[in-house]
């Protein structure tokens, strides 16, 4: 019994990290969200960029926090490299989402900040926990990853300059 239980657990764990780099049928939805602004964005638009990340995250969450201090920090590297978009999405809701602008504003991100107070974007990718972030080339999802940890940047920079130089995105 516990041989078949460590063999069941052991496929899960491996279907799951398959799972991480072969979602490639997941295109980017459309969907409403607002810019820093309070300005609408249909996420649609977002399709034509080559190279996409897409972070999910709230003001409440220090992994996401965190995560996103560190893209800060690599973002003019990587946009020079394999010329990258990110886009860091909130999910905190309408009563949160009136501190987001002055909490980016004091982290002087360098990325687009947009806000998913109802939580549709959410939904629409099929986003249960924060951070978690994916990688789109032309409006597909080719990577994502749950969860953030010092280190996990290299994962990304690793994708984004593979997926730039496998036809010439850059």
């Amino acid at each position: 019994m516990r041989t078949f239980l460590l063999a069941l657990l052991l496929t899960v764990f491996v279907g799951s990290l398959q799972a991480q780099e072969t979602s490639q049928t997941a295109t980017m939805p459309n969907v409403k969200v607002k810019d820093l602004g309070m300005n609408v964005i249909e996420t649609g638009t977002w399709a034509k960029d080559s190279l996409l990340v897409v972070s999910f995250w709230a003001t409440w969450c220090k992994p996401c926090i965190l995560e996103l201090q560190t893209y800060a920090e690599h973002y003019e590297e990587w946009q020079k490299a394999t010329g990258v978009r990110i886009v860091a999405v909130s999910i905190d809701d309408s009563r949160n989402a009136r501190k987001v602008p002055g909490f980016v504003k004091g982290r002087a991100w360098p990325f687009d900040v947009v806000l998913d107070e109802n939580a549709d974007f959410k939904r629409a990718m099929n986003v249960n926990n924060v951070p978690h972030t994916f990688v789109l080339k032309n409006g597909k999802v080719v990577w994502q990853h749950s969860a953030f940890a010092p280190g996990d940047e290299e994962d990304l920079q690793e994708q984004l300059i593979k997926l730039s130089t496998a036809d010439g995105t850059k």
